[in-house]
């Protein structure tokens, strides 16, 4: 035999494990056809790789086609011709530091050109870098124009690391999930198909390489995942029968579907991110060092792995009283709205116990969840996101858990699993999970929607934040069964354009959020994220914004409007977005649609570095009239948006403009602060011995000089407010700075600095026990 076949030979021998064979270059073993050691019948009929799933009992293929195209008032029609084939757009790329990532699209370059049936992906470049453990992959078999093929792709994993793993190929389409290891890994894509013969050899006929980079995040804060549970919960979970008695519905159970989900979370985001030009920045998890589970072949073998760590949380409460707090905010007022949320809170607070100045973010499932067949009820079950600053929070119910996968080998079964759900033993949540694929959808969909408003994400007019993870599916799948949602046999080829996304001022909201943090990304961003706006002459704009992070983009709400339908982004030019931006209200206006241009505008102002500054009426803002005022000398000033609310017991208005902005022979000499746990005065001394008192004296007393010899000024404050002034810090023209005054940890932060062109010109607000309103006067 000549020496390079029996290197080709030794070289593929390495791939095969003891007690497995191969045959026509396919690994037959315990994941030989895609199939896991628990598949459902109807898992079998309609899932299997390699074969064309049924959808419903009597509908044969012509039949599943003509009716996807069937107008109700028109009748059917003729079958459409096949989709187009996606289109690989180039792909925002971001050095790494020297570290640069090809520009070719797809895995061309690596695959085997012996073989025009070698699997080519196209949502990846080869040598890509990735921040995230499962990564999915999209790709095609074969040419554009060549016929559509079925049949099986077998991931093999780096080195033999991770179990292989097989997918379906549908019309020479496939998706799939790769595991990675930490730094380089190159993964080998077989192809086999019944209609293609391949030779009887050990050689893959049909097979591709791509390399991916996994570089793991540890700079950035992690969605820590918790399982919570009544004190006296024996931790298992609905679910059928039918299902209790093949796989079980245990603690154990329930960790390693929650997990295999929140990868899924973490896969579906990574890809949207870089569909919208961000790279493939995606939030990462608390990790651990722990029998894996990722794969069920390593359940076995207790194969440890690092992998997403899941919290196990017991409640004070039982799972009676937990209970007890049915869903209120979906099924009438419920004066115990909220209730399941609080206990989330205080049961993560206690078991985390967030310092001061240290967030947690967390995606909690309440695993004592029940179905009320009583009160078609889900018992112990809320689907609400939010927090209270140190702790982000996401809850939701255990009622879908049975359908959802628990390895990666059962991804594309669960999300072809057509078994009907059986509401005398689990819930049909809001009448769209009437198949086992269709629970899945709304148990992993939805709890990510609540995930998204951990993050900070709104409802919006379309995509996961609105419901469109009822398409979820489509994701991770190129072929959708029957949906008793839409009593449709469903979608027989779903690429890329037909799956369920995030909305792009989502993606916006994660590109500048700390947990979606990449090494590239400006650490300047990250420290002062506050907006301000400012009111000033028509000549510069009228209404400017500014932020030491950076302007990212403006949210516009016309009058009635309850989700934004209308933004405008701004430009990141050398990593850095604009710190200053003008916001002219006929620009603004004339994004809306002209029937809505008259109507109040609501403008929300978002900062690189996390920061918003909400305008309620920006034509009041834009009204000169109501923010300017006249200085002594003639000149006008301007006032800034405020901070505090003004609403303390006795607050009344205060207002002083500075003598040495109109008074030239007047030198700003000192500045006294008086303050105790909030700030009661500022005291502003000049050098002929006068002084100007904003607020009242109180408290202890600190002054901070002026270098007067070298020109020093006063350029502005640091601020930190919520209700009223907690803390403040003094700003010059040197690059000086005061020390905190007053409490530095108070309310939120803020930096007040005028525009460029303007310099301060006095100081508005209000005074109660101490000062709860604080704003800028600014002059030209």
């Amino acid at each position: 035999m000549p020496s390079f076949l029996r290197h080709l030979g030794r070289k593929s021998s390495r791939s095969v494990k003891p007690g497995q064979k191969q045959t026509n270059g396919q690994t037959e073993g315990p994941n030989g056809q895609g199939l896991t050691h628990r598949v459902s019948a109807s898992t079998l009929n309609s899932s299997q790789v390699g074969s064309t799933p049924s959808t419903t009992p009597a509908t044969s293929t012509t039949e599943e086609v003509n009716t996807q195209t069937k107008d109700p008032s028109n009748g059917p029609t003729p079958a459409p011709s096949r989709p187009q084939r996606p289109n690989v757009e180039p792909i925002k790329r971001y050095s790494m530091n020297g570290l640069a990532s090809p520009t070719s699209t797809g895995s061309n370059s690596s695959f085997n050109r012996s073989s025009l049936l070698a699997p080519r992906v196209i949502s990846i470049s080869d040598n890509s870098w990735v921040h995230q453990q499962v990564l999915l992959i999209f790709g095609q078999v074969g040419e554009a124009n060549s016929r559509p093929l079925d049949g099986t792709l077998t991931v093999n994993h780096h080195q033999g690391r991770f179990p292989s793993t097989c997918w379906p190929v549908h019309d020479s389409y496939f998706k799939a999930l790769v595991h990675l290891e930490p730094g380089w890994n190159r993964i080998r894509l077989d192809f086999a198909s019944p209609k293609v013969s391949s030779p009887n050899t050990s050689i893959p006929a049909h097979a591709s390489f791509i390399s991916i980079n996994y570089l793991p995040l540890s700079h950035s804060p992690p969605l820590q995942l918790a399982v919570i549970l009544g004190h006296d919960s024996p931790g298992t979970y609905d679910a059928p029968p039918e299902r209790i008695q093949r796989e079980g519905n245990t603690l154990d159970l329930a960790l390693k579907k929650f997990r295999m989900a929140a990868y899924l979370w973490q896969a579906f985001t990574g890809e949207q991110m870089n569909r919208y030009g961000f790279g493939r920045r995606c939030f990462r998890f608390e990790d651990a060092w722990e029998p894996g589970t990722l794969s069920y072949q390593d359940w076995e073998n207790n194969q440890y792995r690092t992998q997403a760590k899941i919290h196990i949380i017991r409640s004070t409460k039982s799972v009676a009283e937990i209970r007890d707090l049915e869903r209120a905010q979906q099924y009438g007022p419920g004066s115990k709205k909220g209730e399941l949320f609080d206990i989330a809170l205080e049961a993560c607070r206690d078991y985390f116990q967030p310092t001061p100045g240290q967030k947690h973010y967390v995606s909690c499932l309440f695993i004592d969840s029940q179905w009320d067949t009583h009160s078609n009820t889900v018992r112990g079950h809320a689907a609400l996101g939010g927090g209270n600053g140190e702790i982000q929070l996401a809850i939701f119910g255990s009622h879908a858990l049975h359908s959802y996968p628990s390895s990666i080998e059962e991804v594309f079964q669960a999300f072809q699993d057509c078994t009907r759900t059986d509401t005398a033993f689990v819930a049909n949540d809001c009448n769209e999970s009437g198949s086992s694929w269709e629970a899945a959808n709304i148990g992993i969909g939805a709890h990510l929607h609540e995930t998204g408003h951990l993050f900070g994400c709104p409802h919006q007019e379309s995509g996961v934040m609105l419901r469109d993870y009822v398409t979820l599916n489509r994701t991770f799948t190129c072929r959708e069964p029957y949906s008793t949602r839409t009593k449709s046999p469903g979608q027989r080829l779903v690429l890329p354009s037909d799956e369920c996304r995030w909305h792009k001022l989502d993606v916006l909201r994660f590109r500048f959020h700390p947990c979606f943090r990449i090494p590239i990304d400006n650490p300047n961003i990250n420290g002062d994220g506050s907006v301000q706006v400012w009111t000033v002459d028509v000549s510069q704009g009228g209404v400017i914004a500014t932020s030491k992070s950076g302007i990212a983009w403006v949210e516009l709400y016309a009058d009635g409007d309850d989700v934004c339908h209308y933004w405008k982004e701004f430009p990141e030019m050398d990593n850095q977005y604009p710190r200053q931006v003008v916001l002219d209200e006929g620009m603004l206006r004339s994004l809306l649609p002209k029937e809505r241009q008259k109507l109040r505008l609501k403008v929300e102002v978002f900062s690189a570095g996390g920061g918003k500054h909400t305008v309620e009426d920006f034509s009041q803002l834009a009204n000169q009239k109501n923010a300017r005022i006249k200085l002594p000398d003639g000149r006008w000033g301007y006032r800034s948006g405020k901070l505090g609310y003004s609403q303390m017991e006795g607050s009344r208005p205060e207002e002083v403009i500075f003598d040495y902005a109109h008074i030239q022979t007047k030198l700003l000499r000192s500045v006294k602060v008086y303050h105790g746990f909030a700030m009661d005065g500022i005291e502003f001394f000049y050098e002929d011995a006068t002084s100007q008192l904003f607020g009242k004296r109180g408290g202890s007393v600190s002054e901070f000089a002026l270098d007067t010899r070298k020109g020093e000024l006063l350029l502005g404050f640091a601020l930190r407010a919520g209700l009223w002034i907690d803390g403040l810090q003094i700003l010059t023209s040197l690059g000086r700075k005061s020390e905190w005054y007053g409490n530095p940890n108070g309310g939120s932060g803020h930096t007040l600095i005028p525009p460029r062109g303007y310099t301060i010109g006095g100081i508005s607000g209000s005074c109660a026990q101490w000062l709860d309103g604080f704003s800028l006067i600014i002059t030209r």
